[in-house]
């Protein structure tokens, strides 16, 4: 395990891929976030280096791994004037993990390989406990010789990964199973609400779901926390709302109607203004139950 790896996104998942590589004996050299705070303290945790800037987090490590939430900040990363992780990069490999457009995926790759440095997309389907656990579920794209010199680290992190093709084409995958993900918690979340308004009993109603055509994993994972109104963040509903975006943008391209996935789109655009972004995508709920009476 010779390769220096820094992790630059150290949010909720960021800074618990940092740490399981850190626990799996990896040498983890460099932390980097926007938030100073945030990388200093979880740099003090690993004992490593948090740098003020991306050309230093590159003189740092061999491997970079990037996770973060989105395409401007993917650009700002791998910007080609100015600081960049782009600086001295010669000979890196990047394992980029957030969910963004395939076509920055793509500008990635191609900006790497300009500098004699490779790109692999490693797409998550998985939340906190798994990045923490190192139980993820990956989707991988890019050059497979790319994707086999990061498979020492993929492994750590996941329980399992689908090599699905070239730089792209996992994060449209990706955008697919969000997409469906958030019509499926949406469609829940007015079940449930519609259920309250009925006066049922809604233990009962998710046990009758969960044994029908109306079972699905969203309903073991969000079900219960919508009825008691528990959205504490796993996933939050802006970035259902980024990732539903995506995928109707991706759809608008390929000349197909989505009208569910717009709705709930719709749905989750709505709870960021209200400010209800930072919730859980459970918190769809709070759109949908009696009584709860937001207004925009």
């Amino acid at each position: 395990m010779s390769n220096r790896i820094a992790v630059v996104g150290v949010g909720r998942m960021g800074a618990n891929m940092a740490r399981r590589l850190k626990d799996s004996g990896f040498d983890v050299t460099a932390v980097y976030d926007l938030r100073r705070k945030q990388a200093k303290a979880l740099a003090q945790e690993l004992g490593c280096e948090s740098p003020l800037r991306l050309s230093a987090v590159t003189a740092l490590a061999d491997v970079i791994l990037t996770v973060v939430s989105d395409d401007a900040s993917m650009e700002a990363l791998f910007a080609q004037k100015g600081d960049s992780l782009l600086k001295g990069a010669a000979g890196r490999l990047f394992i980029n993990c957030a969910t963004v457009s395939p076509a920055t995926h793509v500008m990635v790759e191609t900006r790497a390989q300009a500098v004699g440095a490779a790109s692999v997309e490693a797409c998550m389907a998985s939340s906190i406990t798994q990045a923490r656990q190192g139980t993820l579920y990956l989707m991988t794209a890019g050059q497979k010789s790319s994707c086999e010199r990061a498979e020492p680290i993929l492994a750590t992190l996941s329980a399992s990964r689908r090599y699905i093709g070239a730089a792209g084409t996992a994060a449209q995958v990706k955008a697919l199973v969000n997409m469906v993900m958030n019509i499926n918690t949406a469609g829940l979340a007015e079940g449930l609400g519609l259920g309250a308004a009925l006066g049922l009993d809604l233990a009962m109603l998710r046990e009758v779901f969960s044994q029908t055509g109306a079972n699905s994993r969203v309903l073991e994972t969000d079900g219960e926390d919508m009825q008691k109104r528990d959205h504490a963040c796993f996933f939050s509903a802006a970035h259902a709302a980024k990732d539903s975006g995506i995928a109707v943008s991706l759809a608008k391209k390929a000349k197909r109607k989505v009208p569910l996935a717009q709705a709930s789109l719709g749905q989750y655009t709505r709870m960021v203004d209200l400010g209800l972004g930072e919730l859980d995508k459970s918190g769809v709920a709070e759109l949908t139950f009696p009584g709860r009476g937001l207004k925009p």
